[in-house]
């Protein structure tokens, strides 16, 4: 037991320097990016103008001061800024796109998980026949494919051709385009672990008694790979809270990765420091709850 909370009091600490050290790389990125937010704003530019929207939003301090000050209002007063684009703090901007952002997510790692699984199994139970090359050439393409050009071909399919509901009523569609690539690392994943199971004694015995052939596979291989299963889902939807980019780009749909699109390209520094700080926030969290799971599914590492 004490060994178990010296390891999640360690794992929270990393999580803590991983954070601030997310922040600085963020903010040092950012500042990367060619542009000067001050001049964007202005449709005639004047040195004087710009020099009075640089000292607004703190531009004319070194960056070590910058720096400081954007932490201090983060952790003291959870502010993130204003946005130069809507006007607002970014923090109520954030509150309005991450649900969408999440939701989106979380559909897109249900078909994966479904998906990729169905496929896993089916690999590995009829390994070297024709359902394996079927699943494995479905997961290669998935791996392949780009969104982007994925999504385009989509919408020329189902929403121009086929007249489905408009690009952001219907979540299905840029949920399943986002799917396609953690459902081919699932996939993957499973059809090995289930594989590997399949192999063990365990199996073998449940044969020799006479066991249906789908129960083996389901009710004993499946369940042991299961701890290898939810670590990769997992994973994967930890990517997918911040890889929505191009997806939500090209879908419109209304979430964060949208909106740090956005504010990339208008230089609008505080938007995409929040936005980001709070994407890794999210990812490392999801990662913790995996960990946690993964150690309550799987009884060799709670001994």
């Amino acid at each position: 037991m004490q060994m178990s909370g010296l390891y999640w009091a360690r794992r929270i600490g990393g999580l803590v320097a991983g954070w601030a050290a997310a922040s600085v790389v963020i903010f040092l990125l950012v500042r990367v990016v060619p542009g000067d937010p001050a001049r964007l704003l202005l449709k005639n530019p004047t040195p004087e103008k710009i020099a009075a929207i640089r000292e607004r939003l703190g531009l004319d301090r070194s960056l070590p001061v910058q720096y400081v000050l954007f932490m201090k209002n983060v952790l003291g007063r959870g502010s993130f800024g204003e946005s130069i684009v809507t006007g607002r703090d970014v923090k109520e901007d954030l509150r309005q796109m991450w649900p969408a952002t999440l939701r989106l997510a979380v559909v897109a790692m249900v078909l994966a998980t479904g998906a990729g699984v169905v496929l896993g199994v089916l690999g590995a139970q009829y390994a070297g026949r024709w359902p394996d090359l079927v699943a494995s050439a479905i997961s290669l393409v998935g791996v392949s494919v780009p969104v982007f050009w994925l999504g385009l071909v989509a919408i020329w399919v189902f929403v121009l051709r086929l007249g489905w509901a408009t690009m952001t009523d219907n979540i299905w569609l840029p949920a399943a385009v986002l799917a396609t690539i953690p459902m081919a690392f699932v996939a993957r994943v499973t059809r090995a672990a289930v594989g590997e199971a399949l192999q063990q004694d365990f199996v073998r015995t449940a044969r020799a008694k006479g066991m249906a052939e789908t129960m083996v596979v389901y009710r004993h291989a499946l369940a042991a790979a299961l701890p290898q299963v939810v670590s990769m889902s997992g994973m994967e939807f930890a990517q997918l809270l911040g890889g929505a980019v191009l997806t939500e780009t090209v879908f419109g749909w209304p979430g964060m990765g949208r909106y740090v699109a956005g504010a990339v390209l208008a230089r609008d520094y505080a938007a995409v420091q929040g936005a980001l700080l709070v994407l890794v926030a999210m990812v490392m969290v999801v990662n913790l709850a995996v960990d946690l799971l993964h150690h309550l599914l799987d009884p060799r590492l709670r001994r």
